[in-house]
C-alpha cells in the first residue's frame, strides 16, 4: 500500500526508530506505514469511533504486524495512552482547534512527548501560537498538494522559542523560511479567503467603516506584501 502525498508527508516528519501514537488513525494506513518502512519501531494506533478502530484493526492484521509493534486502541484524543508509551505524536485530518483540546487535554501524556507531527485542516495560525506559548517550537513544515487541495504539515519539537510575528503564524515560519515552491500558492489561498470575508462586508456601508473590515483590508495588504519576495 503506498500512502496518498498528504499522509506520507506526515510519515516523513516522523523521526526514525520513534515511539509513535497515531491519533485519529482512521483506516491505520499511517501506522502500518510507519512500521513497514521500518520508520517507527512501535505505534499506538488509536481512534475513538468504533468503525474506524475496527478497519484499522483489520489493516494491522493485513500488514502482518504483532502486538509487539503495534497496539491499536478505541479512545478520545491521547486518554488512550499511559504516559511514557511514545515519544511522538502524529494527529492528522482535524481543525487545529481540536488538535489544541486534544494536547490541552492530556498534559501527563504530552509533558513526555519530544515530538509533534500535525497536519491541520483549519485554524493553523492559532495551533502554531498554542505550540509557543506552550514550550514548542516549529522545526520544520511542508506543503503538500493531494488530489487538488492544499495541506501543511508542522513538526514541532520541544523547546522555547521566541513567538513569530502574527502573519508569520499564519503563513508558517519555516515555510517563508524554506520558501517552499508551494508558498505562493499557500499566501494565495489565505488571500482568497480574506479578500472573500472583505467583499461580503462591503456590501454593507456600515460594516465598511467598521474596525474589523479596516483590519481585514490591512492583513489583505500584509498577505499581498509577502507574495513579492
Amino acid at each position: 500500500m503506498k500512502l496518498d502525498a498528504r499522509l506520507q508527508a506526515v510519515a516523513d516528519f516522523v523521526p526514525m526508530g520513534s515511539r509513535v501514537a497515531d491519533i485519529g488513525t482512521d483506516h491505520g494506513y499511517l501506522a502500518a506505514e510507519l512500521l513497514r518502512s521500518g520508520r517507527a519501531k512501535y505505534v499506538i494506533a488509536s481512534d475513538k469511533n468504533a468503525g474506524p478502530y475496527e478497519a484499522a484493526v483489520r489493516t494491522i492484521r493485513e500488514y502482518g504486524l504483532t502486538d509487539e509493534v503495534v497496539s491499536v486502541r478505541q479512545g478520545d484524543g491521547l486518554k488512550s495512552l499511559s504516559s511514557g508509551e511514545v515519544d511522538t505524536v502524529c494527529i492528522a485530518g482535524m481543525g487545529g482547534t481540536l488538535m489544541i483540546e486534544i494536547l490541552k487535554s492530556s498534559p501527563d501524556i504530552v509533558a513526555n512527548l519530544d515530538v509533534l507531527v500535525l497536519q491541520p485542516q483549519s485554524a493553523s495560525a492559532d495551533l502554531r501560537r498554542w505550540l509557543y506559548q506552550n514550550h514548542w517550537h516549529i522545526a520544520d513544515e511542508s506543503l503538500v498538494l493531494d488530489d487538488g487541495r492544499l495541506y501543511e504539515i508542522i513538526r514541532a519539537e520541544r523547546g522555547q522559542r521566541t513567538l513569530p510575528d502574527a502573519i508569520l503564524l499564519e503563513i508558517g515560519p519555516v515555510l517563508w523560511q524554506k520558501k517552499s515552491p508551494l508558498l505562493r500558492h499557500h499566501i494565495e489561498a489565505l488571500l482568497f479567503q480574506e479578500r472573500r470575508v472583505a467583499v461580503g462586508m462591503a456590501k454593507s456601508e456600515k460594516a465598511k467603516q467598521s474596525g474589523k473590515y479596516q483590519e481585514i483590508i490591512r492583513h489583505i495588504r500584509e498577505l499581498e506584501a509577502h507574495l513579492s519576495w
